[in-house]
């Protein structure tokens, strides 16, 4: 590999372990199970879209947002945490599952931005990644648009991935679903 390509090839693998596209299929296809393919494209959608745009937003302003708001980076991966051991739980125990099975109308949740986009996707690691990287010593704008591309790439690859929930959730069949649920949720 080419020294200039270095620093790209860091970005990309950086990103893609942290965000993980391939570990998300599953919660995906939990989050969304029993819902028509077409919803599922559109939550994949909403959810990829808007942990672009957040992590757009922390990628050009950096420190300085959660400055603003008075928020630590110890303190933001804290809240993280806590918002996916919550949603953990409520895959664990079936809460999701048994509230859905009480509804008389069709299901109307929405996983696209919370727990997909944040912090699934676009969580405090994410986030903490994309502001060093943006941030490193000497970049450049070239630099910084570099990294929001391979973001986007990124983030692309894990559309793709949602897009494979269904013939996943075919394959591993409702007991299946339920195992994975119970041991990566």
């Amino acid at each position: 590999m080419s020294p200039e390509l270095a620093p790209y090839v860091t970005a990309f693998v950086t990103l893609f372990v942290i965000i993980d596209p391939i570990g998300l299929v599953p919660l995906f296809a939990a989050l969304t199970q029993g819902q028509s393919v077409q919803k599922r494209r559109q939550i994949a959608l909403r959810a990829c879209l808007i942990a672009i745009g957040l992590l757009t937003v922390f990628g050009l302003l950096g420190d300085s947002v959660l400055s603003f708001v008075g928020i630590s980076m110890p303190a933001f991966r804290i809240a993280g945490g806590v918002l996916l051991f919550l949603t953990a739980l409520d895959m664990l125990f079936e809460r999701r599952g048994k509230r859905r099975e009480g509804q008389t109308q069709p299901n109307e949740e929405d996983p696209s931005v919370f727990p997909l986009a944040i912090p699934l996707i676009a969580g405090p690691g994410a986030i903490a990644t994309m502001i060093l990287l943006a941030g490193q010593e000497g970049a450049d704008w070239s630099w910084i648009l570099a990294v929001h591309v391979v973001m986007a790439a990124v983030i692309l690859l894990t559309f793709l991935m949602f897009l494979t929930a269904a013939p996943m959730e075919r394959l591993l069949g409702p007991v299946g679903i339920n195992v994975v649920t119970r041991l990566l949720g």
